[in-house]
C-alpha cells in the first residue's frame, strides 16, 4: 500500500455526517465519494442507477417486512426476495471493489458503504462515525425534506434501521460501536467546524 490516507465516515441519518465529509474534502482538496459510488457500481454492473440505489445502504430485511404476502402471491414474494438478495450482494461486492481501487489511487473521503470495514487492512485509513442528538436530527430532516416532526422522526428511525442492518449484515460488526470504529463523534456536542478541524489535524499529522 502507498503512504496516503483515506478518511471513511459512517453516520446516523440527519447527523450532518455527509456535510462534514464534504467540508473536509473541500478543505483538504481531495475527492469525496458518496452517492457517486452508486453510479459507478451501476455502470460496472450494467444496471440502471435507480435499480442499484434501491439496495444501496438499505436492507433486504426492510424489503421483506414491507412485502404483503398472500397464498396467491407467495411465489412472487420468493422470486422477488431472491432477486433483491442477489442484487444486494452484487452491489456490495462491486462497491467493495471500487472502494479498494479508489483507496489505492490516492487520498479521498468516503461516506458510508461499509468503507471502514472494506479498508480495515489499509494502514492509512482513518474511520469515523458521526452521531447526533435525535431531536436535532429530526429537526434537520424535517426542514430538509419539508416534513412534519412526526414524519421526520419516522424517516430517521427507518433510515437508521436500514443502515444498521446493511452494515451489520456485511461486516458482522455493530454499527456505530466503538468496537467497529476508531473514533465516535457527537456532532451536537462539537459542531461541524470543530469536527472538520479535528479530522483535518488527524489527516495532516
Amino acid at each position: 500500500m502507498t503512504g496516503h490516507k483515506i478518511i471513511t465516515i459512517g453516520r446516523q441519518f440527519g447527523s450532518g455526517g455527509h456535510e462534514i465529509g464534504q467540508m473536509l474534502a473541500d478543505r483538504l482538496e481531495i475527492p469525496l465519494y458518496d452517492h457517486r459510488l452508486v453510479s459507478m457500481a451501476a455502470q460496472e454492473l450494467k444496471l440502471r442507477e435507480d435499480t442499484v440505489r434501491k439496495v444501496d445502504e438499505s436492507s433486504l430485511k426492510m424489503f421483506v417486512t414491507s412485502y404483503s404476502v398472500s397464498p396467491a402471491s407467495y411465489m412472487d414474494f420468493v422470486s422477488a426476495t431472491s432477486y433483491m438478495q442477489s442484487l444486494n450482494e452484487n452491489v456490495y461486492r462491486q462497491q467493495t471493489e471500487i472502494i479498494r481501487a479508489l483507496a489505492g489511487e490516492g487520498p479521498c473521503v468516503i461516506i458510508g458503504r461499509c468503507a471502514d470495514y472494506v479498508l480495515r487492512d489499509f494502514p492509512g485509513c482513518i474511520n469515523v462515525f458521526i452521531c447526533s442528538d435525535k431531536e436535532e436530527r429530526v429537526a434537520r430532516i424535517a426542514e430538509r425534506y419539508g416534513l412534519t416532526e412526526r414524519k421526520a422522526a419516522e424517516k430517521v428511525r427507518k433510515t437508521d434501521r436500514e443502515r444498521r442492518y446493511y452494515y451489520e449484515l456485511h461486516t458482522g460488526l455493530e454499527w456505530g460501536s466503538i468496537d467497529s470504529h476508531q473514533l465516535l463523534i457527537n456532532a451536537s456536542l462539537m459542531g461541524r467546524e470543530k469536527i472538520v478541524q479535528l479530522l483535518e489535524m488527524m489527516y495532516r499529522a
